[in-house]
């Protein structure tokens, strides 16, 4: 299908970013390729780049006051879904984009097939949908056939019922709601047996479920990813109130953040974690916002998909 591939709506200097993004992206990935035995892998081949998100939309923020900066949020489609993993082939990426000079704007990619994404297409998952229709396509590989259509072409969104939207989207938030709360209390059992990294781990945990929650409630569609602030990114542009839930003005704030996005693997393998009593109460303070946040944003959308279901007629 047809996408939008103008960025007139951005900066010249947002412009240049997703250039210099772009060319990063393709430059780590051949040559994480490249170095495969495998032939199937070193003839994979990124199909698509899409942006898509409050940049795309050009409803973006930069509000340097109050902390909040929105990122640059990208698909990237690949031709096979083993090349889509990110500690093998995309992790030098992030690194480069994370410390390039010339990209000032925070920038979160995901990575899938493109059987995956007419598979996700077809089964009616919103995240998806409104990702080809309201994304700019930024890169595509010429695939077209000799005398024929396009390769690689996008399947037409195929929205689920209702009815089948509200069940799938209680059932998730039946189990990672409650899940949430269960690793939070884990956390604060863990701190007051003197188990801070422990207990940060089990707050990372918590996190990760409430943000998942929230995606899946609202998308049907959680990424494969324990970077909880790419999933901050993304649920917070699904409801902006979230964004309440972490004060992130000061570099302590920041940085108090940073040491929770990192406890999901250090806090539980590298001797040299370390977080204190105090962190673990801001961050505890912090997450029962969040928790508080993400059940009235669940709530208020199972509301309005429980109301359409009932107006299609296919509820009992």
């Amino acid at each position: 299908m047809d996408m939008r591939s103008s960025l007139a709506h951005l900066p010249a200097r947002k412009q240049r970013e997703l250039e210099r993004i772009l060319t990063i992206l393709h430059e780590e990935f051949g040559e994480a390729v490249k170095a495969s035995s495998s032939p199937t892998r070193r003839a994979g081949r990124i199909l698509k780049i899409i942006l898509f998100g409050s940049q795309a939309r050009d409803d973006w923020v930069e509000d340097p006051k109050g902390g909040y900066f929105s990122d640059y949020d990208l698909l990237v489609i690949v031709n096979e879904a083993e090349l889509a993993e990110m500690s093998v082939y995309w992790y030098t990426a992030e690194d480069r984009i994370l410390n390039a000079r010339a990209i000032k704007t925070p920038v979160s990619f995901i990575v899938h097939s493109l059987e995956e994404v007419n598979n996700a297409l077809g089964h009616g998952e919103y995240f998806f949908a409104d990702i080809v229709t309201d994304g700019i396509l930024l890169y595509e590989l010429n695939g077209k056939k000799p005398n024929g259509p396009a390769r690689y072409t996008l399947v037409q969104p195929k929205p689920p019922t209702p009815q089948a939207a509200y069940e799938r989207a209680k059932k998730y938030c039946d189990h990672w709601h409650p899940s949430a709360a269960g690793f939070l209390e884990t956390s604060q059992f863990a701190q007051s047996r003197g188990r801070l990294n422990e207990a940060a781990f089990h707050m990372h945990q918590a996190v990760e479920r409430l943000y998942t929650c929230l995606l899946l409630v609202h998308t049907l569609y959680g990424p494969k990813t324990h970077n909880i602030k790419f999933l901050r990114t993304l649920a917070e542009d699904q409801d902006k109130r979230l964004i309440e839930a972490w004060p992130r003005t000061t570099k302590r704030d920041r940085a108090t953040f940073e040491l929770l996005k990192k406890a999901y693997i250090e806090a539980r393998y590298s001797e040299h974690y370390q977080i204190t009593k105090a962190q673990l109460d801001w961050l505890e303070d912090c997450i029962t916002r969040l928790q508080a946040l993400v059940e009235t944003a669940c709530t208020e959308r199972l509301g309005v998909m429980k109301a359409e279901a009932g107006q299609d007629g296919s509820s009992s």
